[in-house]
């Protein structure tokens, strides 16, 4: 095969995945070895690759790829989430655009609109992960919609119902107006916003007393129900058992009693509006209030809102404060910060709202999962950091609020035979439904006509926290071959935004419904920011196209991009330029390959020494980085992984080896050397193939003609054996002998091809293991063990070594004896302005450690820099 002169990663890659694809190195059955499994978080069905999922499948298909060449049976299964809220939304977009509203359309008919949308978006952004060089198995590709897995959904709903830990409340819930839905807890972001204080006076029936409120919320006055005061308060103990009159709707509401009013917050007198504030439905529960709700579902005023009807809420915040002015009961306005709850998915700020919702107790349920993180370490975090995060929402869970006002998703298998809001059953299929219905209300004439579904779908969270279990048919199916050999799971890699939307509630799935954990490692990665620190968005415009990317820099540089500016838990600063650095890589490694199989061998020749030190150096290095790699990544320190790989290739393979055993120009290479560095090639391809999939693949099939067998893919991982330190410390002082000679060469402008010799005092007994090498890479002719300093020459230091370069006829000594003084009277100065600053008594106790610590390691430098120029002056001046 001709290796082409450029390495083309387009066509490399298509060329590679088709190829992978073909021979099916993806897919796993189970089997007698054993399984590393991952579950892909899914994401939205309809959406596209983004830098977030770029970093997190790059990071999944590392230990994939890594867990296949250690020789398990590796399966990552890939899969998409229906994202109800949405794509709902997405969908009500799209047919509004037709003129067409979600009202006008029958349940069904809303739901053929949502599958046709679905199929033509849908999967988009799996095709993409392949560009990535994603090794799922996507002959197990999932979708949380798909038959089997709703299937799963409604048997676990029906399951918990049955145990008693789904319950139907009217309750007061998080309702997004713009998604027209009510959301959990966990779904709410709370920001701070600055807003206003309004002071309103109410009058007291009967007299022309007033009292005087503060509230943020003015429009809401017209579901106020009562005003509470504080017992203790005796600034408001004459207005017990009174009434007060609503500006405005002139309503005669009750004044309570409750020490629940802070006295010290605005004027100590709080108007109740049960309805529409959490704590003011505690009161109203407490003191048999009224309820009056004023707003519609999109949160403009309904009925209740007299001439305000059909307005949105803060129209009407504007529009009621100036009515209320004008007709003097709005007395003043204060500057006042809000803590204001939003919908995360549509920003939405979210209103309060009393609603018959479904809900899962969890008190009992997250014991095991707070156990089995925080007690047992059955699962662990990385970084731990996020244990305390953890704990927290944990310790403090609420019962989960699992129903939304969507038509997208599962529906909630509840089926309602009477009037009564409590005149239901829940059950598998509606067959069943009427068979417990007949069974409850003991009338067989009831028929399937007869009964209503509830029309609310299931939050999407309820279906991905069955993830790894129903993708293997573990609820459905709880003892079939599939569950018992993946199950649990290795990995999960995810986000710390969903460390409780998901991966703890796939801990108190797993628990409940295997008795055991589903994964053991969470790596959470970090957000991915521009340079700037900013998170990527689209409305920023900081957010690169994914596939443009790849095709600028190639799958394998994006990839090594994005792990190099990555590591666990910590936000990425993602520059192009690391990409840019990846593809150098990428073309380094290239031409690296284009040199060694560009070398002309030749079997009659012997091997030199200084190839069989190089190479058996760099095995020892190659192992001990070896252990570095399986170090990182025992603790995920996948970045740090990569950057081992990175400089152990460019700097001890390219940098150093192959220029130790590099032939003579147009001179051939010895058999043995030729071979050793091919395999120690394929070595480096191994280790590097998580990292980079399609360029290693290329060059290990260039190397020679290989069967589909023997591709890289699915090869082994070298074998860690013992690490020879003494080589690799004789190497390291011999570098620093290669760069003193390269010094000097460079400084004195003396030709590389211009041979020296070299002649040192021994003072640290090295041994002469690594002479050839110096010889070779320094153009050195000679090397000579001496007693005593050498004159006439230029001298350098390694440790305590002496080391002295004769410069006979190399260059003009006279020259170079004024250089040195030059050099010498300079570097005195710069010693003795630094000695000026450490004499300061004030800057060593005011200056930061750091500055101290640099100024000090000046000072040494200039000294020893010093002894070695006044030592190169005597020799020159004795010469």
């Amino acid at each position: 095969m001709q290796i082409p002169s450029k390495y083309n990663a387009l066509e490399v890659e298509d060329k590679w995945y088709s190829y992978w694809m073909k021979h099916n190195y993806f897919h796993s059955e189970p089997d007698n070895r054993t399984p590393y499994t991952i579950v892909i978080p899914p994401p939205n069905v309809t959406g596209v690759l983004h830098m977030g999922h770029m970093l997190n499948n790059t990071i999944q298909d590392v230990l994939i790829r890594r867990a296949r060449l250690n020789g398990f049976n590796a399966c990552w299964v890939p899969g998409t989430d229906h994202a109800s809220i949405a794509t709902e939304a997405k969908v009500v977009a799209k047919l509004k655009g037709e003129g067409i509203e979600k009202s006008d359309l029958t349940r069904e008919e809303f739901l053929k609109h949502a599958w046709d949308w679905t199929d033509k978006h849908g999967g988009i952004i799996l095709e993409q992960l392949k560009k990535l060089g994603c090794s799922c198995d996507w002959d197990r590709t999932k979708f949380t919609m798909d038959d089997d897995m709703s299937a799963s959904v409604i048997k676990v709903f029906v399951d918990l119902y049955q145990k008693g830990l789904i319950y139907r409340g009217y309750r007061m819930v998080n309702w997004d107006p713009e998604a027209k839905t009510t959301l959990s807890d966990e779904e709410v972001n709370y920001e701070e916003r600055q807003g206003l204080l309004y002071y309103l006076s109410y009058s007291i029936e009967g007299s022309d007393e007033k009292v005087v409120i503060a509230t943020t919320r003015p429009e809401t006055i017209l579901g106020d129900t009562a005003i509470c005061i504080n017992p203790k308060d005796e600034r408001y103990r004459h207005l017990r058992g009174k009434k007060a009159i609503v500006p405005i709707c002139n309503r005669v509401i009750p004044i309570i009693e409750d020490e629940y009013v802070d006295m010290e917050f605005g004027t100590g007198c709080l108007k109740v509006t049960p309805a529409h504030d959490i704590n003011d439905k505690g009161l109203g529960d407490k003191h048999g209030l009224e309820f009056i709700d004023i707003f519609n579902e999109d949160a403009s005023l309904n009925g209740h809102g007299l001439h305000y009807e059909g307005k949105d809420r803060f129209v009407v915040r504007k529009e009621i404060a100036k009515e209320l002015e004008e007709n003097g009961f709005l007395l003043k306005t204060e500057a006042h910060t809000n803590n204001v709850g939003t919908s995360e998915r549509t920003k939405a700020v979210i209103e309060p709202r009393l609603s018959d919702q479904w809900f899962l107790k969890m008190e009992e349920l997250v014991k095991p999962a707070i156990k089995a993180v925080l007690e047992d370490e059955e699962v662990k975090l990385f970084p731990k950091k996020f244990e305390n995060t953890y704990r927290h929402w944990m310790e403090n869970i609420r019962d989960w609020n699992i129903s939304r006002q969507l038509w997208w998703g599962q529906q909630i298998p509840a089926y309602y035979y009477g009037e009564h809001k409590e005149d239901f059953v829940v059950a598998e299929s509606k067959e069943e439904a009427l068979k417990l219905a007949i069974e409850r209300t003991g009338n067989d004439k009831l028929l399937l006509s007869d009964l209503k579904q509830d029309e609310d779908s299931l939050d999407t969270w309820f279906s991905s926290w069955l993830w790894p279990i129903s993708v293997f048919g573990g609820i459905m199916n709880p003892d079939n071959k599939e569950i018992n050999y993946y199950y649990p799971t290795n990995d999960l890699v995810t986000g710390p935004d969903i460390l409780f939307f998901w991966v703890a509630r796939m801990v108190i799935s797993g628990y409940e419904y295997r008795k055991e954990k589903p994964f053991s490692n969470v790596y959470l990665t970090g957000l991915v920011r521009d340079k700037q620190r900013r998170k990527m968005s689209k409305q920023l415009g900081n957010s690169p196209d994914a596939l443009k990317l790849i095709e600028e820099f190639g799958a394998d540089g994006v990839r090594v991009g994005l792990l190099l500016s990555s590591a666990a838990g910590n936000d990425l600063m993602f520059d192009e330029a690391l990409c840019q650095q990846g593809k150098g890589f990428a073309n380094k490694i290239w031409n690296a390959f284009r040199l060694v199989k560009g070398w002309e061998v030749d079997e009659n020749i012997n091997q030199p020494s200084s190839s069989v030190i190089g190479i058996n150096w760099y095995n020892a290095r190659f192992q001990k980085v070896l252990a570095e790699i399986e170090d990182d990544f025992s603790k995920y320190r996948i970045s740090n992984a990569l950057m081992a790989t990175y400089k152990l290739i460019w700097d001890d393979f390219c940098s150093e080896l192959l220029e130790i055993v590099k032939p003579a120009y147009q001179q051939p290479i010895d058999k043995n050397t030729y071979e050793s560095i091919i395999q120690i090639f394929e070595s480096n391809l191994k280790i590097l193939h998580p990292f980079m999939p399609f360029l290693t693949e290329e060059i290990w099939q260039h190397i020679e003609e290989r069967a589909p067998e023997d591709a890289l893919i699915i090869s082994r991982l070298p074998e860690q054996t013992s690490i020879d330190e003494q080589i690799i410390k004789e190497f390291n002082h011999a570098s620093e002998v290669i760069a003193g000679i390269r010094t000097i060469r460079k400084e004195k402008n003396i030709p590389k091809k211009d041979k020296l010799s070299l002649s040192l005092i021994n003072n640290d007994g090295v041994s002469t293991t690594f002479d050839d090498v110096i010889m070779k890479l320094g153009n050195i002719e000679t090397i000579d063990y001496v007693n005593e300093k050498v004159n006439g020459a230029l001298s350098f230091r390694v440790k305590s070594n002496e080391y002295y370069i004769p410069l006979s006829g190399a260059v003009n000594i006279e020259e170079e004896i004024k250089k040195l003084k030059e050099e010498l009277s300079y570097t005195e100065g710069f010693l003795k302005s630094v000695r000026g600053k450490l004499s300061n008594e004030r800057f060593v106790n005011n200056a930061p450690e750091k500055v101290v610590t640099t100024e000090r390691k000046k000072e040494s430098d200039a000294l020893a820099k010093i002894e070695m120029i006044k030592e190169s002056l005597a020799g020159l001046e004795q010469a």
